[in-house]
Parts: structure tokens; sequence; C-alpha cells
């Protein structure tokens, strides 16, 4: 869906703006808000704006206001006085106040509040679509780079805050979601939904007990439920080389092969014998055949260490 049905769309469903009704952007001159202003105007709504000028960064401000006065027609006010972040936004919020005012925050924003919120709180409370005051927010399910490139598509220009850096915000952009999206990269997504309060993955494979679901997890592991159990288990992963499994060390010389752990009704390749047989003939404890190592070719099994061996698959039982 083009960006902007997107926005119509989340606006209908919180039911934000009326019908062609009339709005307010507070525009900064950024991409966000100039993507914001734009968009609405394309939607049909009866488009206004005010720049709020803090006056923080002398001749910058300055030019954000001839920008906001020349590409937005914008009114300008004075909202000079504060020096927290939370006192230059209950300036911002307390022009206007008799019209209905729109922000351009966006899911980017959502994140990034949403991690502050984690450390320094401990909660997980977002961004909501409509403050109290009445103030919406359209672009809350659309990305900070979705609307810069929005502007560079239709060739509008915005203006850069360079003084963003400095901010909380800036912090946890520059420094601390890269290296969570290191760690994970649905990162972003899984912080986002967690902002909305919508249900995880994992909520919806636990919340059911009816029929199996796998899900990947990341960091190598994959979270199984079979009807009413759960477990956690190691994801697939190639066996190119060596691989380490637990208590085993598995190479093979022949290409194709996956080292992962037991699913309910595998079988030996070419034959009909279950591994869950497998198991008991061997005495293998129930305890310990979820963790036990399988090297499969598709969704055949070709061996199972210390059990079952193949031709071109070698494998060692070390100690941790």
């Amino acid at each position: 869906m083009e960006l902007s049905q997107r926005v119509e769309a989340f606006i209908r469903r919180h039911e934000l703006i009326a019908p062609g009704g009339e709005v307010t952007c507070l525009v900064s001159g950024g991409a966000d808000s100039t993507c914001l202003w734009h968009v609405l105007g394309e939607l049909g709504y009866a488009v206004s704006a005010l720049h709020v000028g803090h006056g923080l960064r002398g001749s910058e401000s300055d030019a954000d206001v001839r920008f906001c006065t020349e590409r937005f027609g914008a009114e300008v006010v004075d909202g000079r006085g504060g020096s927290t972040e939370e006192e230059l936004r209950d300036i911002r919020y307390s022009f206007a106040a008799d019209r209905l005012r729109a922000t351009g925050h966006t899911a980017s924003d959502q994140v990034e509040t949403v991690l502050y919120r984690l450390v320094a709180s401990g909660g997980t409370k977002g961004i909501k679509p409509q403050r109290q005051d009445g103030v919406v927010r359209p672009l809350l399910e659309v990305w900070r780079d979705e609307t810069e490139a929005y502007c560079r598509t239709l060739g509008l220009d915005f203006r850069t805050d360079r003084s963003n850096e400095d901010t909380k915000r800036g912090l946890i952009r520059r420094e601390i979601l890269p290296r969570l999206r290191e760690l994970h990269p649905g990162a972003d997504q899984n912080l986002l939904r967690l902002a909305q309060g919508d249900p995880s993955a994992l909520d919806e494979l636990l919340a059911s007990t009816s029929g199996s679901k796998r899900l990947d997890l990341g960091g190598g592991l994959t979270a199984v439920r079979e009807y009413a159990n759960v477990w956690l288990e190691h994801t697939p992963v190639a066996l190119d080389g060596e691989v380490r499994w637990g208590d085993w060390r598995i190479a093979a010389d022949v290409p194709g092969l996956k080292v992962r752990a037991w699913r309910a009704g595998d079988r030996l390749a070419g034959r009909s014998k279950k591994i869950q047989d497998v198991f008991v003939d061997a005495k293998i404890p129930r305890s310990a055949r979820e963790s036990w190592p399988l090297v499969v070719r598709g969704d055949e099994v070709v061996a199972v260490p210390g059990i079952v061996a193949a031709e071109g698959v070698r494998v060692e039982r070390v100690s941790n």
C-alpha cells in the first residue's frame, strides 16, 4: 500500500480527523512534518501549518522560520523560554489549542520512546495516536526513512536539525538501536509491536494448544509447540565445515546437510523406522531426546550421532 493510503487507513481506524476536515500541522521543517503536511493535503484535508520557534540554534532557527513560512505558509509563534525537552514540548502544545493539531511523530519515534520509557521507568507505554488534549499523530505507523524517501521522491525540500543528535532520542537512535539490530534484525518491529500493545509472535504461539507451530526466535533458538507442550530447540544449522551441538562435534564431506533437533514424526531416510523408536532401542532417556542432534537432508534424517552412522558424516562426542 502506498504511504498515503496507509496514513488514511490509520486516520480512519483511530478516527483522528473527520473526512475532509480542518487540521493544523505543527511543522519544524524536517522530513517528518513536511511529509505529514503534504500527505494530509493530498488526502483532501484542509491543512494549515504552525511553526513554534524556540530560537535555540541562532541563525539555524531563523532559517527554519523562513523555510516554514515560505514552504508551508506557516503561522509562526514565539516559543522561547524552555530549557528541557519536556518544557519545550509543553510550550509547543500550548499554542492553537482551539484547533485540531497534528504532529509528524513516526514509528521510529515510537520505538525510541518505548525504549527510553523502558529504561527510565520500567514501563512500555508508547505514543498514543491521539493525546488527551486532542493532538493527533497520523504517521505513527510510518518509519522515518519512509518520510525522507517520500519527500525526496516528490522533490520536497526539508530541513535537518543536527541538534537532535544531542537529545535522549538522538542517543537511542545513534548508539542503542544499531546495537539492538545487531542482536536481532527484527528489533524495530518488535519494539513497535510492544509499544502498540500487540501480541508478539511468541504470544500467539503460546496462546493455543491445538496443532503444532514453530517460531525462529533468533540467536540460534527456535520455540516449538506441539499441542500443550512447548520447548526451545536449536535452530537448524547448515553443516558447512564443522558444527558443535551440545556434547557433539559433527562434520561432513557431503554438501546439503543440516544439523537440527529431533521432531515428532522424524524417520530415517529410506526407511520406515521412526527416530523415536531409534532412541528407544538405544535407551536414550526421554529428557535427552529433544536436544539430541540429527543430521538431515531436507526432511529426511540421514544420521543420528552416536546411534546411526552415515557415509561422509563424522561425529565425535566431547565434554563441555
